[in-house]
């Protein structure tokens, strides 16, 4: 056995990795000192000597570079009869040193969920021309009554010598379970041991592979608890630690009970892959059973605290490829936490009214900014009385170069739906402060420009600073600048959207209150938000002529805002009957195609002129 291995084991090339491969450069030197002393063999006794002592010398250095080799080996030959075992493999197969077994037989191994044997593994093995190994991987080696994940390498067989037929073959086997350990921990969220985000996108992957092969619906649901940040300051980091610890072992019994597969994907975020769902209803009850189990969680003395959670769901046929399946999901839970807590949403796709890839457009955003291919327009407003130009509103639009002019309607909600409207902001006001020196040095009759202002912008705790630097900048008087803030938007955040607007009436800036008349609070907000201009929506006036109703709101919102030291500015006028009509019920200024569409700087110093 001894000579076998000596003289045929450098022979074979292990095209593995460098520990396997360290072991095979040491035997090939051995063998190929021996070699040399082949070819210089003499008669003399003494050399003869020196030979047998190099070969037992051989032999020993030759077992220690495989009794450390952390992979187990085993060369057979023909009939599975072991020629050679090193330490590991004898360590895993719970042989004894002593022990020399003749026949050798690996224990059963499990191949995709079935069990085969070594035989079975080998009977229809094909190698490739230019290698010596076949490698399988993905196995498990049953082991009393458990199972070792492994890799199995097995060599061709390599003839033992010219003058003798025998073949050997080495047979590796690489123990995973190292390797499967620090998969599973890195797979796992460390403090509920469910599943994490990386071991989703793995498993996401083989599912999306099956659903190919055979008709099946399936969901995949985002769940984020409710106020996170604020709970772990009122309740405490460990107390909060411990209801996702309870709520995690609540999924793992749901997981064994349904046919659905859960992940702690970060912090407060679960994602839920339920499968061989047959509609929405199946999405709505396990969701709406998870959050009932959440609401129980937590109790304290005899209080308890009633914990929600917002769901974002996407459905593969109905409404999402699989590709999209995820980033659906976590649009309809976007849109689950706009509408407030604990609200489970389906994602429905959104039919496109136009032929723009919004991704394109929002990547050509940023060059669109630098390259000033936004231009910004001026709508007039005129007194009423004298129908002089008093102020105009500054409005937004994008000469793309591949696609000319797109609307604001394509582009603003794109710009509002990533938060680059901040950044339209900046340029806009920027670039009404950079006309208004213009119109001071070339001595036109400057007048105040109103710039529509964003929720994102009221935000931002720099934007008051941020626009009072700009002015400064520019010097350029606070008086020429308005605002305009919608009512809905004022509704987001009132506390916030005081305190902001406030700081703005306090630097010279005049606040426009848009669209009014279109929310059912429309008159309480009139007293709630710093705003010393009211802008009747086009909705209350556009049938004024005709409707008495009509006439009897306009005229009553007009009362009213003068009763509180405000002025009106009404938008949407389309002929001079509407003019005439909205002027005698007292609206200060008015606004409309009837006075001018909204026109290029150009156009709009004419109005100037006049």
């Amino acid at each position: 056995m001894y000579d076998i291995i000596n003289q045929n084991y450098w022979g074979i090339n292990l095209e593995m990795d460098n520990n396997i491969l360290m072991s095979s450069i040491a035997a090939s030197a051995i063998g190929f000192s021996l070699f040399g002393w082949l070819i210089a063999k003499s008669s003399s006794k003494k050399k003869l000597k020196q030979y047998e002592q190099y070969i037992d010398d051989s032999r020993t250095l030759y077992h220690e570079v495989f009794d450390i080799e952390q992979d187990s080996i085993v060369i057979v030959d023909q009939n599975n009869e072991a020629l050679y075992l090193n330490n590991n493999i004898k360590k895993l197969l719970g042989l004894k040193n002593k022990d020399n077994p003749i026949k050798f037989e690996l224990p059963t191994l499990i191949k995709d969920g079935a069990e085969i044997s070594l035989d079975d593994l080998l009977e229809n093995i094909k190698f490739n021309p230019y290698k010596n190994l076949v490698s399988f991987d993905n196995l498990k080696l049953k082991i009393g009554r458990g199972t070792v994940p492994v890799s199995i390498f097995v060599s061709k067989y390599k003839q033992l010598s010219p003058n003798d037929n025998k073949q050997v073959r080495i047979i590796i086997i690489r123990d995973r379970q190292a390797e499967s350990e620090k998969q599973r921990i890195e797979e796992h969220n460390a403090l509920t041991k469910l599943p994490n985000h990386l071991k989703l996108h793995k498993d996401l992957q083989a599912t999306f592979i099956k659903l190919h092969l055979k008709e099946q619906k399936i969901a995949l649901a985002v769940m984020e608890i409710d106020n996170f940040a604020s709970l772990r300051a009122i309740l405490g980091y460990d107390v909060v630690n411990n209801v996702l610890i309870k709520f995690s072992e609540y999924l793992r019994s749901l997981s064994d009970e349904f046919s659905v597969s859960i992940y702690h994907t970060v912090h407060n975020s679960f994602v839920f892959v339920l499968n061989d769902i047959n509609n929405e209803t199946d999405v709505y009850s396990m969701m709406n059973l998870v959050q009932e189990k959440l609401r129980s969680l937590y109790k304290m003395e005899n209080s308890s605290l009633h914990l929600t959670a917002s769901v974002g769901a996407a459905i593969y046929p109905d409404n999402s490829v699989t590709g999209e399946l995820l980033n659906n999901a976590y649009k309809a839970l976007s849109e689950a936490k706009e509408k407030g807590e604990g609200w489970v949403l389906i994602y429905k796709p959104v039919i496109k009214t136009h032929g723009y890839d919004e991704l394109k457009l929002y990547n050509d955003m940023h060059e669109g900014i630098k390259r000033h291919e936004f231009e910004i327009f001026y709508q007039p407003l005129v007194d009423s009385k004298t129908r002089q130009v008093v102020s105009a509103e500054a409005l937004i639009r994008w000469k793309h170069p591949e696609h000319g002019m797109v609307r604001p309607d394509i582009f603003i909600p794109i710009m509002e739906k990533t938060g680059f409207i901040i950044e339209l902001g900046k340029y806009l006001l920027e670039e009404v402060l950079k006309q208004q020196k213009r119109w001071e040095l070339f001595k036109f009759d400057q007048v105040p420009i109103s710039i529509n202002l964003s929720l994102a912008e009221l935000e931002k705790d720099n934007f008051v600073r941020g626009v009072e630097a700009q002015l400064k900048k520019h010097n350029v008087s606070p008086e020429l600048i308005k605002y305009e803030v919608t009512e809905g938007l004022a509704m987001q955040n009132e506390e916030r959207t005081h305190q902001q607007l406030s700081e703005l009436r306090k630097m010279g800036i005049s606040i426009l209150l848009d669209d009014f008349g279109t929310g059912y609070t429309s008159f309480s907000y009139l007293k709630k938000i710093p705003a010393n201009i009211v802008k009747l929506d086009r909705s209350l006036v556009i049938n004024v002529l005709t409707s008495k109703t009509d006439q009897g709101i306009a005229k009553s919102i007009i009362d009213l805002a003068h009763s509180i030291g405000m002025q009106v500015v009404v938008e949407g006028i389309e002929d001079e009957h509407m003019f005439g009509m909205l002027r005698d019920m007292g609206a200060d200024f008015i606004q409309g195609y009837y006075i001018s569409r909204p026109v290029p700087v150009f156009e709009f110093q004419e109005f100037l002129r006049r």
